[in-house]
């Protein structure tokens, strides 16, 4: 009788930053995640609906097509639906509003650690909170950053 090993959630990782992107791919693969990477957003777009992967831990600030146009167009190509964590170093709160109003499922800022990757990506996975809650999240980003 075969045995069936559990499939391994798949996670597309986008960033440009070299470094960076390895340390997120790393992280993810030691969870035991299936981690795929892209470089910029018009590879991430192509990765998207080539991989349909469960999540996607994207970053703001990269040339050409940067998150926020990843972002938009996830809902033309037939993605939007992907959870989608962003890891960027860009922290305002007109951002953070931006990008969840976009889709984003949350949004972690750099530096991070390990621990707070973990547990935001894992949360990608929970239901989607209501349009209701959304509202109290922006509040409460507003009020951490001032």
């Amino acid at each position: 009788m075969p045995s069936f090993e559990p499939t391994k959630r798949r996670i597309l990782a986008v960033d440009d930053d070299r470094a960076v992107l390895e340390l997120v791919c790393t992280r993810l693969t030691l969870a035991g995640y299936d981690v795929f990477s892209a470089r910029d957003g018009h590879e991430a777009l192509a990765r998207l609906t080539t991989l349909k992967p469960a999540a996607m831990v994207l970053d703001l600030g990269m040339p050409g097509l940067d998150g926020f146009g990843v972002l938009q167009k996830m809902g033309k190509i037939g993605t939007a639906s992907t959870p989608t964590l962003v890891l960027t170093a860009r922290h305002s709160a007109p951002d953070v509003k931006r990008a969840i109003g976009l889709g984003a499922r949350d949004y972690l800022s750099k530096p991070f650690n390990d621990n707070q990757l973990l547990m935001r990506v894992q949360r990608l996975f929970r239901r989607p909170v209501e349009a209701r809650s959304l509202e109290a999240l922006f509040t409460d980003v507003e009020q951490l950053l001032g």
